[in-house]
């Protein structure tokens, strides 16, 4: 009898068990197969401080959401230090701003953003990727150079659920790519590294690396899909840092024109369509576009931060000369429509991106948006999908007609008098204030 039961026993284990993976194997094949509308995406967001954003994410109904970099403030910021034996700021600076945390300070920051409930909440909604930034990459502003890399990499996977078996883990940087939905609704999700191969900023070398490029090629010449989304931490089409130098200076791929000229050479190489970049670092949402690097126009939409932005840098009566200096900035590639809530069409208040997918509009459309921290929209552009194809005459014909010509000037090859404007108002201020008083 007992031998019986023990039979019996181990034949409804491994019942379970079949049932169990017959589950599993059914959800992965839904997932492959389920036709993706909705993404979120987000940025920038310190794990201790208060985090309102979720709610209205979670009330978005996203299907996947990506983390854009800077999922944690891994690294510790010490405070300004003008004077004294150790200077963090100033001509003068000898000591590091930002140094990086130990590892068991990394996983218990890592923990608290994973506890978050709201964030909780929407990883039971919603399958969760995405890459890293530099602070939770474990430095500010670092890249090949920081010896931590190799164990935050582990971290960042673990925090993202990634399996234990992942080529990812194995890889030498946390690059990966994602197809979803059916063909001819199918989504392919690219996400870069910006981090583990970069050299220094001003280097104009590499960001991605030989192993990551050669990756990439291989994502892009692959099989067609509809809609090609890319990720990169680091904002692709803007370079503000060319008109806000020299007085501040901030990371994207326009520091790195041979690095993005290479970018853009091969997606047209590719002959792939519908492809369109998702960013982030900045402390700002945007939109941008760049209409002369292929025969479609290539879209950024960069969403900063989910806690942190340029506005809650400084005290509320201050939050107009952040608007102020963002309109004054000169960009050549910011999208710029009524949709915007301020006339800059920069939004410098805690927001998320999303990406509304009509499959069944003709033809089919994308609606992008910044929205803030009640879900309203602040910058919004509706895409067609015909748009951003390798072959839209229609496109080609608007191109002609003048329509795009202003995204095609690089923000390097504006007149120094309104490439420099910022800094000009800025300096003629200093030389007039001692005179006003």
């Amino acid at each position: 009898m007992d031998f019986e039961r023990r039979r019996w026993r181990w034949l409804v284990v491994l019942i379970a068990v079949v049932a169990m993976a017959m589950r599993l194997g059914a959800s992965a094949i839904k997932l492959e197969e389920e036709v993706v509308s909705r993404i979120a995406f987000g940025s920038c967001s310190n794990q201790s401080a208060p985090q309102p954003l979720w709610d209205a994410i979670i009330d978005f109904h996203p299907q996947i959401f990506i983390w854009m970099g800077d999922n944690i403030y891994g690294d510790i910021k010490r405070p300004f230090k003008i004077f004294g034996p150790e200077r963090t700021i100033g001509p003068w600076k000898n000591a590091p701003r930002f140094v990086p945390s130990s590892q068991n300070e990394m996983e218990s920051k890592y923990r608290k953003a994973k506890a978050n409930p709201g964030y909780s909440q929407l990883r039971e909604k919603a399958e969760v990727i995405g890459t890293w930034d530099d602070h939770d990459y474990g430095l500010n502003d670092a890249g090949k150079e920081f010896d931590g890399k190799i164990t935050n990499q582990q971290l960042l996977l673990d925090f993202l659920d990634e399996p234990q078996d992942s080529p990812r883990r194995k890889q030498a940087g946390v690059y990966a790519s994602y197809t979803y939905g059916p063909v001819g609704r199918n989504i392919k999700i690219i996400v870069l590294d910006t981090r583990y191969h970069r050299d220094p900023v001003g280097s104009d070398g590499t960001i991605l690396g030989t192993s990551q490029w050669l990756w990439l090629e291989q994502e892009l010449k692959g099989p067609s899909t509809a809609i090609t989304l890319i990720a990169s931490s680091i904002q692709v089409i803007s370079n503000l840092s060319a008109t806000t130098g020299p007085l501040f200076a901030m990371e994207s791929w326009g520091r790195f024109p041979k690095e993005r000229d290479r970018l853009f050479k091969l997606i047209a190489d590719s002959k792939r369509c519908g492809v369109f970049f998702v960013s982030g670092d900045v402390h700002f949402g945007e939109i941008t576009r760049y209409d002369c690097a292929l025969d479609y126009p290539l879209y950024d939409v960069t969403s900063s931060g989910l806690t942190q932005s340029v506005e809650d840098a400084v005290p509320p009566p201050l939050h107009f000369l952040v608007r102020f200096v963002a309109w004054i900035t000169p960009s050549t590639m910011r999208v710029k429509s009524p949709n915007c809530r301020y006339r800059s069409c920069i939004y410098g208040k805690p927001n998320f991106g999303t990406i509304k997918i009509d499959w069944n509009s003709q033809p089919v459309t994308i609606k992008v948006e910044v929205k803030d921290k009640e879900g309203v929209a602040v910058s919004a552009v509706n895409i067609s999908l015909l748009e951003l194809q390798t072959s839209n005459v229609e496109g080609s014909d608007r191109m002609k007609g003048g329509h795009y010509q202003r995204h095609c000037t690089l923000e390097t090859s504006l007149p120094w008098i309104i490439r420099y404007r910022l800094a000009i108002l800025f300096y003629l201020t200093l030389a007039v204030l001692p005179w006003a008083s």
